[in-house]
């Protein structure tokens, strides 16, 4: 049994102005490799070396890492970008000799410049490649706006079931047993969705909240158990797709799956019920906003013993493709006596501190240069605490599966009460390390700022009692209606009422 793996994600905000470009993919990773992918993915917690540990565990099958291509999510993939990735990935599957499956890791969320459903664009060019007859299944992330072509091209998809995204090796082995329990002749999976008119307000994408608690429990009970002979018509997945708000693209939205034994209608059933349970609902899933004078308002009125306070920068989301050098927090606690942490994506303001030198004092510049979106640039005078290579590594399970991570050269700057953390690569806020490793310590704050909604909260919650999400400006406003839509599908809630 010889199965392949593949993976291409990146999830693409269509209010970002500048685009993706292959670049990008290089930096994070662009591997053509068997021996490149398997260093990159083997041990992590991402759904991918969950792939490899899944399959490694049973006998008499050969790995076959055929593509994997991996970008921070940012703006939309270039077409000379795109089709780079498309004949890359193409020559892969034409050199890889004799297949019996491949498992596949697309993001959901990808958009290209000349294809808006990307992801399904390149699942039905890798449908065509192997024929009908070799079965292609695999992972999706939580934040998928689901496409029919997706489906179409596809015998199997699972979904992560955690916000944070804790349970990605978890999906890729569950993946890896359906493949092999596929190829073996075990099962027969059929893969049906649903699409609900509906949008979940990205501020209440939290698995855990009961809201979402109460379906991700139907989407359980609905699930047969597993075993090793399973009943015509068992359930063996249920997903659900809590989509991405800033593609604007015909897809976006919710959407349900599930996956059957054999049986198309029972598969569609399923999907189907949970789509009603999300619609239902539907009330629950409008944004509750809170702005950041009265986020800092609140904070003045706790105790020390409820501090530091994690304050979830929504507008300034780098996991969603924001800009990363969002100033509306940084601004308010500059003029505040909170103690303060925030960190800036701002290439500049690291040369100048660097050149300056550990200890010296000078006005700086930060933030605010990328784009008009996420506030005017920040002008303090600062103190430079300490320069670092801004490499660091994560061992625990993280939103985002990896372990190794690199903002670049990083200066971290006193300004007054506001400590600033300046990268010279845009970093998402997923490990408590990205402070650890330059010397600052979580625990020496009022306000720990986290330019993202519920990615980060894995480990800040480790040291902050309180989290309040923010609703500043930005490519990922947590503000639905304060983005300008020309491509979504209608009705659907809640810009237009359902009944």
């Amino acid at each position: 049994m010889r199965i392949g793996i593949i993976a291409l994600l990146h999830e693409s905000n269509t209010f970002v102005t500048r685009p993706t470009t292959i670049e990008q993919f290089r930096e994070n990773a662009l591997l053509t490799t068997p021996d490149a992918i398997r260093a990159h993915f083997v041990g992590a917690h991402h759904e991918v070396g969950g792939f490899f540990d899944g399959l490694a565990a049973e006998q008499g099958v050969e790995i076959a890492p055929l593509f994997a291509a991996r970008a921070l999510p940012a703006g939309v993939i270039d077409r000379a970008s795109w089709q780079q990735l498309m004949d890359e990935l193409t020559a892969a599957v034409d050199g890889a000799g004799s297949l019996d499956g491949v498992l596949v890791a697309p993001h959901g969320a990808t958009v290209s410049e000349d294809f808006p459903d990307a992801d399904g664009h390149w699942l039905t060019l890798l449908r065509n490649q192997l024929g009908p007859d070799i079965p292609i299944g695999g992972t999706l992330d939580l934040h998928a706006n689901l496409s029919p072509a997706m489906v179409n091209a596809c015998d199997f998809l699972t979904a992560y079931r955690s916000n944070p995204h804790l349970d990605q090796r978890a999906r890729g082995l569950e993946a890896a047993r359906l493949m092999v329990d596929t190829v073996a002749g075990r099962i027969q999976p059929v893969l049906r969705a649903a699409f609900p008119p509906l949008v979940i307000a990205i501020d209440r994408q939290d698995t855990a909240a009961p809201w979402l608690a109460e379906v991700y429990s139907l989407a359980e009970q609905l699930r047969t158990p597993a075993t090793d002979a399973p009943p015509r018509g068992a359930i063996l997945s249920t997903s659900l797709l809590l989509g991405f708000p800033y593609a604007d693209v015909d897809e976006m939205g919710a959407a349900t799956l599930a996956v059957a034994d054999g049986d198309a209608q029972a598969a569609q059933r399923a999907a189907d019920q949970l789509a009603d349970a999300l619609l239902q609902r539907r009330e629950l899933y409008r944004s509750e906003l809170l702005d950041v004078k009265a986020a800092l308002r609140q904070v003045e009125t706790l105790a020390q013993s409820a501090r530091p306070v994690c304050l979830l920068d929504m507008g300034d989301n780098v996991g969603g493709g924001s800009a990363a050098d969002g100033t509306a927090v940084a601004e308010a606690l500059a003029d505040s006596p909170l103690r303060g942490f925030v960190c800036l994506y701002d290439r500049r303001a690291v040369d100048e501190a660097t050149k300056a030198g550990v200890g010296a004092e000078l006005t700086l510049t930060m933030g605010g240069k990328t784009d008009q979106r996420h506030g005017a640039p920040l002008t303090l005078a600062c103190r430079v605490i300490s320069l670092h290579d801004g490499r660091f590594s994560e061992s625990k399970p993280r939103h985002g599966g990896m372990t190794k991570f690199d903002q670049g050269a990083t200066a971290v700057v006193q300004a007054g009460s506001l400590t600033l953390m300046l990268t010279s690569k845009r970093m998402v806020p997923f490990s408590l390390q990205q402070l650890l490793s330059c010397g600052v310590d979580p625990t020496a704050y009022d306000v720990l700022v986290a330019k993202g909604v519920h990615a980060p909260l894995a480990a800040y919650r480790e040291v902050c009692p309180t989290v309040l999400r923010v609703n500043t400006p930005g490519s990922t406003c947590a503000d639905v209606h304060a983005l300008t839509y020309e491509h979504r599908r209608r009705p659907l809630f809640p810009f237009e009422e359902i009944t």
